[in-house]
């Protein structure tokens, strides 16, 4: 136990928007990809909670995906549970409820919404898919939720963790970088003492395959596990590539599955439902309209996506690719693919009425390479920002036509306002 309290290192961004929106009249959804830390992340709240004097007895804490609880958890079970940590309540202090992994509650929407409705109870409910916001429950609350998206770790909370555990400062940079590229910043890898790479291959086969089976196929009641296991393989090694929903049954019909465009639509919905993987919509800029946009498919975690080819390594410049486009959501952009008449431009990030334009790269020192980089964000007319990300400082500066090129790393530890 103390080591698990050692272990909790606060994610401020998190706990910040937990504490603005406590009690409210809005019901705190927190949806994220499974052990990404939303029930670490009610623990430390609730610690908060204790620690400015609400009664132990004043929160009602569940976890529905603990060992040893009953496989198939009833509404009524949960409401009369609740209701007798009511009576026991202190009624001069508002009464917490915090439901982790909810969806496994059948009927559980009727539960939130009777909490929703009494007075002086403020509930939080964790889910491991979107699915808790596409069910009843948004229907029955009218509005009256916030949902907050919970990601694995961010580089700069990768770097607090590293700090803060392992003793590692930012003086080892690069090799901090190299290995959140390699390995991803799902919090359980911090439990981890001096990891060897198998030990961190095990313990995300695990998340792994707990996602895959739980999240996805048993939620999904996907039949042909085989072909859900090589659809993930080639998303996830293909990942920052356009596809079609076509383009990818076509290959797996050429690698001798049985796949077609239904099937294969069916579980990349699934797998985006359990929130495993993301994607980009192709869309054209300066107006230009496409009839069948294409989509980039990212995983939400890179230690996740590199697990299948054992940490290669290869491919660095889509890895990098997937870390921008985590970050970018997580600063609370819509990214697309942006589509030119002669050209691509990596992501188009939108936010409000701000868009900004971002190419990524490893390194720019090659000429051509260079050229290549600028030539998409010089064809763009309008005024909003043109970036290129990348891993050199050499480049790094304005160019003469207005385009920001931005150390990828010092990008990713700039938490300011702006992008």
């Amino acid at each position: 136990m103390e080591a698990a309290m050692r272990n909790r290192i606060p994610r401020p961004h998190y706990q910040q928007l937990l504490t603005r929106y406590r009690d409210t009249e809005f019901v705190k959804v927190l949806t994220g990809v499974r052990r990404c830390g939303k029930s670490t992340l009610l623990d430390l709240f609730i610690e908060d909670l204790h620690a400015q004097g609400v009664p132990e007895e004043n929160v009602f804490r569940k976890r529905f995906d603990e060992f040893g609880l009953p496989l198939n958890p009833t509404a009524e079970d949960l409401q009369d549970e609740i209701a007798a940590a009511l009576d026991c309540a202190d009624p001069s202090h508002m009464f917490y409820v915090a439901l982790d992994e909810i969806q496994m509650v059948s009927e559980w929407e009727r539960v939130v919404r009777g909490l929703h409705t009494r007075s002086g109870v403020d509930v939080y409910i964790t889910g491991s898919n979107a699915y808790l916001l596409s069910s009843d429950l948004a229907t029955l609350l009218a509005g009256r939720y916030v949902e907050l998206d919970v990601y694995p770790l961010s580089f700069c909370e990768y770097l607090e963790f590293s700090s803060r555990i392992r003793g590692k400062s930012d003086a080892a940079l690069n090799t901090l970088f190299a290995d959140y590229l390699r390995y991803g910043g799902m919090p359980s890898i911090f439990a981890l003492k001096e990891p060897r790479e198998e030990d961190i291959a095990r313990e995300l086969t695990g998340i792994f395959n707990s996602v895959i089976v739980n999240d996805v196929a048993q939620r999904f009641q996907i039949r042909d596990y085989a072909l859900l296991e090589k659809l993930v393989a080639y998303v996830f090694s293909t990942s920052g590539n356009l596809f079609s929903v076509k383009s990818i049954a076509n290959y797996l019909k050429s690698a001798g599955a049985k796949a077609s465009y239904e099937t294969i639509d069916g579980y990349l919905r699934a797998l985006e439902q359990a929130l495993v993987l993301h994607s980009a919509l192709q869309t054209g800029v300066q107006g230009k309209q496409l009839l069948r946009p294409l989509r980039k498919y990212y995983p939400v975690d890179t230690g996740l996506r590199n697990l299948p080819g054992g940490f290669s390594g290869r491919d660095v410049g889509f890895q990098l690719e997937n870390v921008v486009y985590l970050e970018l959501i997580r600063r609370g952009f819509n990214v697309s693919v942006g589509t030119l008449e002669k050209g691509e431009v990596d992501f188009v990030a939108q936010k409000r009425d701000v868009r900004h334009y971002l190419q990524v790269v490893d390194s720019l020192v090659d000429t051509a390479t260079y050229e290549r980089e600028l030539k998409p964000l010089r064809m763009l007319e309008d005024a909003f920002p043109r970036i290129i990300l990348t891993l050199d400082c050499l480049r790094v500066g304005t160019t003469e036509e207005g385009i920001h090129i931005v150390n990828l790393i010092d990008w990713l530890r700039d938490q300011s306002e702006a992008l």
